[in-house]
C-alpha cells in the first residue's frame, strides 16, 4: 500500500512543484493540490496529463483513483487573491 507521502515524492521526482499537497488514507486512493510552472499556459487536461506521466506505471498499478486540482503558479495568485 502506498502513502500519501509516497504519491508526492512520486510526483515531485518528475515534475517541478511549488505546492503540494496529497492526502489518502486507504493506500489506493488519493486527493491532490498540485501547483506547478510546468503548467503554465496549458489547459487543465494537459496539467493532469503531466501528473499521469510523473507517476507512470503507478497509474495502472498502485494507484486506483486520484483526484487532482491543479494550478500554474499564475493560477494559483488569482485563485488567493485577497
Amino acid at each position: 500500500m502506498l502513502s500519501a507521502k509516497q504519491v508526492e515524492s512520486y510526483i515531485t521526482a518528475h515534475l517541478p512543484c511549488d505546492l503540494i499537497e496529497v492526502r489518502g488514507d486507504d493506500g489506493t486512493h488519493f486527493e491532490a493540490l498540485i501547483v506547478s510552472p510546468a503548467f503554465e499556459g496549458k489547459r487543465m487536461v494537459q496539467q493532469h496529463q503531466l501528473v499521469y506521466a510523473a507517476l507512470g506505471d503507478r497509474m495502472k498499478q498502485e494507484i486506483h483513483a486520484l483526484s487532482m486540482t491543479t494550478y500554474s503558479p499564475l493560477q494559483w495568485k488569482e485563485k488567493n487573491k485577497t
